[in-house]
């Protein structure tokens, strides 16, 4: 018998600043948060621009992620009553901490060259990936694929800590609810790629994160003849500790970290299929309680802007040249990042009931789909969002959409993206399409990728609680290809007792989240 599931607390922060009347001033006025960013040097760059948080008072220590998290997530604890010791699953949404390996490698700028000259391909580059292998540990900065490999964080396909050259138990990345290499011993007998894939409480190889991790051509033996550090320990350590850091570039320590500030008991999942990786979070931590396997969880994503991940987007010429995000508009250019952290806790509604919690709001339905049409782009019908869209609907008892009020569109300003989901919502929706309400609040937040869904969760949960249908701001004229009501530049009043939220990421992955105000 499925258990209602019930959003008790959250907490959030953006551009605009801490908390839902930080939301309701800019997200909810559609005013966007897009000024130059200065937490690097832009130069290099073709646009200064992000949703990026002004240095300040109310400023994230060293603008460092888990800081952000553990803030979030501690407001969410205290919005729901709950505090250390609570017997809650921590399931979080990210791509890790790369700020600490930028500013690693600028602290060593003969060696990053150095390294930078031999790449990959060379000597250095095959010793470095062979050294991860032999440690199970993490190799860092694009030497063995790219991003972070751990023993169940999937990122280049490879499985440290399950032996060398073996395959593990590996969900393609992107794949919705994947992004871990292992199943988890907390859900036997089940699928990784069907329930959405985690990393065990107690991972094989977990010393890794401490003892094993490598950055571009360290590790064992090697250390003394090749460039690089291993971060703790050994002769390649750092006196300095700058290096210890580099550990929260791995997206299970940030889990990790986080679980232990908060004083949480339960198991640690992580998500790191890109844009869909927090609504991934949440979708599983919905299955997980309506099974009534768990009765708390903590759902949390963030992304925070910096150089490495904005340099990447700038390379692929995704990010627009004239400073707005024009989401469904005839002339959208692009995307622009921005600063986005977020934290929720899901109860069973049981659970909140005995305890005298007042739900916010409830999650109906989810739904999580991916059609594999190619690395980047989107199927160009929405295929796979449309079955993601169906599968929270039925779920929700609602297959026909009557009792959606409002949709909030993944909606990235980019040409390929919103015609795409234009498209698949009218497939999912048939009549009802052109009636409900949608809009993009990436328009005034910017793309947080990792942290877009559990972000855009609490915005949507504020839309039914509030009364008030957050516009899609920059919006100029209609394009053809686009032809829904996207609320367009001013936000609406409205009395919707049901919304969606979908999001979409890289090689095909879909997410869907039905909310009902209580």
């Amino acid at each position: 018998m499925r258990g209602d599931v019930t959003i008790t607390g959250f907490g959030i922060r953006t551009a605009f600043g801490t908390g839902a009347d930080a939301l309701r001033r800019g997200v909810f006025a559609g005013i966007p948060a897009f000024r130059p960013t200065t937490r690097f040097d832009t130069g290099p760059y073709r646009t200064p621009m992000a949703a990026a948080a002004p240095d300040g008072p109310d400023a994230v220590e060293d603008w460092a992620l888990r800081h952000a998290l553990a803030r979030c997530g501690a407001e969410a604890l205290d919005m729901a009553g709950l505090g250390p010791g609570t017997e809650a699953a921590v399931l979080l949404g990210v791509a890790g901490d790369h700020t600490s390996v930028t500013r690693y490698w600028r602290s060593r700028p003969e060696e990053a060259a150095s390294v930078a000259a031999r790449g990959p391909g060379t000597d250095a580059g095959r010793t470095a990936e062979r050294a991860g292998e032999r440690t199970g540990g993490v190799v860092l900065n694009g030497v063995a694929g790219e991003g972070v490999t751990r023993n169940a964080d999937v990122v280049s396909g490879r499985a440290a800590g399950e032996g060398a050259g073996r395959k593990a138990d590996v969900v393609p990345h992107g794949v919705p609810g994947d992004g871990v290499a292992r199943k988890s011993d907390m859900a036997p007998g089940e699928d990784a790629g069907r329930t959405g894939g985690v990393v065990p409480n107690s991972a094989a190889g977990e010393d890794a994160v401490r003892n094993a991790v490598v950055v571009n051509g360290a590790g064992g033996e090697d250390t003394g003849r090749n460039p690089g550090v291993v971060l703790t320990g050994g002769p390649g350590a750092d006196p300095g500790g700058a290096a210890a850091r580099l550990a929260d570039a791995v997206p299970a320590r940030l889990a990790e970290v986080l679980a232990g500030h908060l004083g949480l008991t339960g198991p640690r999942l992580t998500f790191t299929n890109a844009c869909v990786a927090s609504a991934a979070a949440i979708i599983h931590a919905c299955r997980l309680i309506s099974s009534g396997r768990i009765d708390v969880a903590v759902c949390a994503g963030g992304y925070l802007v910096e150089e490495e991940t904005f340099g990447k987007f700038d390379s692929g010429r995704a990010l627009s040249r004239d400073g707005m995000v024009r989401p469904f508009s005839a002339d959208r250019s692009g995307l622009l990042l921005g600063d986005g952290v977020a934290a929720v806790v899901l109860e069973s509604a049981e659970h909140a009931r005995r305890r005298g919690a007042r739900p916010l709001a409830s999650v109906p339905g989810w739904g999580a789909a991916t059609d594999a049409h190619h690395i980047a782009q989107p199927h160009p019908e929405g295929a796979g969002l449309a079955q993601a869209t169906r599968q929270a609907l039925r779920l929700a008892g609602d297959p026909d959409g009557a009792a959606l009020g409002y949709v909030n569109a993944h909606g990235t300003g980019t040409r390929y993206n919103d015609g795409a989901e234009t498209r698949g919502l009218r497939a999912a929706l048939a009549e009802r399409a052109g009636s409900i309400p949608v809009s993009s609040t990436k328009s005034t937040t910017g793309h947080l990728l990792e942290a877009a869904g559990i972000v855009e969760f609490v915005i949507t949960m504020l839309a039914l609680t509030d009364g008030v249908l957050p516009p899609t701001a920059g919006f100029t004229r209609p394009d053809p290809e686009c032809d829904l009501d996207y609320v367009p530049n001013r936000p609406r009043r409205a009395d919707p007792r049901r919304a969606l939220t979908i999001n979409a990421a890289f090689g095909g992955a879909n997410t869907a989240l039905v909310l009902e105000r209580p």
